[in-house]
């Protein structure tokens, strides 16, 4: 089995563990086992957190195995993948999407006045053509009278 807390500020890690836990076992612990192992796991990432330097306004992802036998959770630390979002980077990768969607406004804009110039085009073109036309008919009407 496996426990994920899914994306939750490192703040509030405790509570997401023990709730996902008590979802993740029910009917094949008892409550009071839920509590034991939620504590210890909560303990472990807590050091890691500290270790890794994690603030609490970071947001955090916490996946780890588990195994349960004779009414015992059993934590499999060397599964264990802590993924962290740093507030800088969230404030960084927001600028950088701003950025982005900047560039596409400007990009879509210059498409647009292409495809103006591009109908802007195709009338002046249409609008030649109607005069090659027109000198057409009237070069051959006078090769025309040239021959009477």
């Amino acid at each position: 089995m496996r426990l994920s807390t899914g994306f939750v500020r490192a703040s509030g890690y405790a509570y997401k563990v023990r709730r996902v836990l008590f979802a993740v076992t029910r009917g094949k612990v008892r409550p009071r086992e839920v509590i034991r192992a939620a504590a210890e796991l909560n303990q472990h990432i807590f050091e890691r957190l500290r270790e890794m330097g994690v603030r609490k306004e970071d947001v955090i992802r916490v996946t780890v195995p588990f195994g349960v036998g004779d009414g015992r959770i059993t934590w499999r630390y060397e599964g264990m993948k802590i993924e962290v979002y740093r507030r800088e980077e969230e404030e960084n990768l927001a600028r950088a999407m701003e950025e982005l969607e900047e560039r596409e406004r400007a990009l879509d804009e210059r498409i647009r006045e292409l495809e103006e110039l591009v109908v802007q085009l195709k009338t002046l073109s249409d609008r030649i053509m109607e005069h090659v036309e027109l000198i057409k008919e009237e070069h051959t009407s006078l090769e025309l009278r040239d021959e009477r």
